[in-house]
């Protein structure tokens, strides 16, 4: 019969399979190896956790547990204590840090090698009598279904691993002084494993739910896209192989706060690629930048005096008009004007690798600034190549070109007829007026902010068959370890 803790188990695990099942994240954050170790390494370096090593009450503790417990050894280690008039923790450093994934599933590892140079006082000796001292911590990261809150990682069962401690005498004196500092370490054996565990243990947690705070902060930070910004929020973490991964929902707000959509429930499921060795990566789901793309560009309208701004352009626009009508042709003056109005939002998507960007575009020609009415009206449906390019930690996207995929004659003063025999033409003129100013809105970019939070100086983008993928340009620099 399943008691209690099992039963507890299994309602934990099948409430985070529904809410992941309910809640189809739009963005992945994948937190690989090298990251965990450096975040957790410098909140353990802000915890002062070498500062914690170095206050060991080494003598205390032999004190209260001598040889391992055996009472019929007190007196020896009586006879020891009386030769020691202070014993401490000199220098301490925490190593390079390990994490791995343990041998039970959705777990890692983690590893913290502790290095110590000991001493103590004697009056035997002028010197002081040094020692090292070689352990290593050890924890889970695992993750918390408790139905007391939503799925969470924690770190729990640190401990000092098996068979790591090492204690050895860096300098041999007299044969006296040699046997007691012998003693001395073998009393230390059984005290320093308890002393870590109840004194360091507790900081390595308190350094790792710091770090989790950090990182869920962090995906959380507003992008600003012009006006609107884009916000992320965590729906649930997982443990995969050697990663941390942070399933994100996404919200789009207006100026005032207001959400004006929500991504939680994406009909199709993100693809994950296949990222090995990589630092981290974030991947953003094609519809989250889709709305970033028609929040910065916007629906507007341009009036632009052809002549006065492309005189060229407007020559062959008159030429290629007089083909379709001579008359109308001859009414192009000086102060003709073209009217360009981008109809709704852009559509961005993602095929084969190869992003585009299409959108709706009514053109108007009038003759004159005078003319309250156009010759003709086009309806255009144009097409860009998108591609993005990092500029440190700013995210760019940049439309190549410009193309008429169809142009349809919307209304006309001067009869009907094809409007393919102006493609060329009107390709151009949309492609001088209406793209550079659209790029000139996306050139400033968007900031992403977690890229130097996570220790890099650059990302570079690419893209799988429905999303966006940053990973960092380059590694960082190695760190000195945690040492005082």
């Amino acid at each position: 019969m399943a008691g209690p803790w099992t039963f507890t188990l299994l309602c934990g695990l099948l409430a985070a399979t529904l809410i992941q099942a309910t809640l189809s994240p739009t963005a992945v954050l994948i937190l690989g190896p090298k990251v965990i170790k450096e975040k957790l390494r410098q909140e353990l370096k802000d915890h002062n956790a070498t500062s914690i090593l170095q206050q060991l009450p080494l003598l205390s503790a032999m004190r209260e547990k001598p040889a391992g417990g055996i009472p019929v050894l007190g007196s020896l280690v009586n006879t020891v204590l009386k030769h020691i008039i202070w014993l401490k923790v000199i220098t301490a450093n925490i190593l390079q840090l390990q994490v791995k994934p343990s041998a039970n599933d959705q777990e890692l590892l983690v590893k913290i090698p502790l290095d110590m140079v000991a001493g103590f006082n004697t009056p035997l000796v002028k010197t002081i009598v040094e020692f090292h001292m070689t352990t290593e911590a050890q924890a889970t990261i695992r993750m918390d279904t408790s139905a007391s809150g939503p799925t969470r990682l924690v770190l729990s069962d640190c401990a000092t691993s098996h068979g790591s401690l090492r204690i050895q005498l860096l300098h041999k004196l007299s044969f006296l002084v040699n046997a007691l500092a012998k003693q001395v370490m073998n009393l230390l054996v059984p005290s320093l494993p308890n002393l870590v565990k109840n004194q360091l243990c507790p900081v390595i947690e308190a350094s790792f739910n710091g770090m989790y705070a950090d990182l869920l902060q962090l995906v959380k930070v507003p992008i600003s896209l012009s006006i609107d910004r884009l916000e992320f929020d965590l729906l649930y973490p997982a443990i995969k192989g050697d990663t941390i991964q942070l399933y994100l929902g996404a919200k789009l707000l207006d100026s005032q706060g207001k959400v004006t959509k929500w991504f939680n429930n994406s009909a199709a499921s993100l693809t994950m690629p296949t990222l090995d060795n990589i630092p981290f990566s974030l991947i953003v789901s094609q519809d989250v930048v889709k709305a970033a793309v028609a929040a910065v560009l916007s629906p507007e309208e341009f009036m632009v005096l052809l002549d006065s701004v492309l005189p060229e352009s407007a020559h062959r626009l008159k030429s290629s008009i007089g083909l379709i009508n001579e008359k109308a042709a001859d009414k192009l003056g000086s102060t003709q004007i073209v009217k360009i109005l981008t109809q709704d939002t852009p559509e961005f998507f993602i095929d084969q690798g190869h992003a585009k960007v299409a959108q709706l575009i009514v053109l108007e020609v009038f003759p004159s600034s005078e003319a309250l009415r156009p010759l003709f009206t086009l309806g255009i449906e144009a097409s860009s190549e998108a591609q993005f390019y990092t500029k440190g930690d700013q995210l760019i996207l940049n439309l190549n070109n410009i193309s008429s995929d169809r142009i349809q004659l919307m209304n006309s003063g001067i009869g009907w007829f094809q409007p393919d025999v102006l493609k060329n033409i009107i390709t151009e003129i949309i492609h001088s007026i209406l793209l550079p100013n659209q790029n000139g809105k996306l050139r400033s970019g968007v900031p992403v902010s977690l890229v130097k939070a996570l220790g890099f100086e650059a990302a570079e983008s690419s893209l799988t068959k429905d999303a966006l993928v940053l990973t960092p340009a380059s590694l960082w620099k190695p760190t000195s370890p945690v040492s005082q």
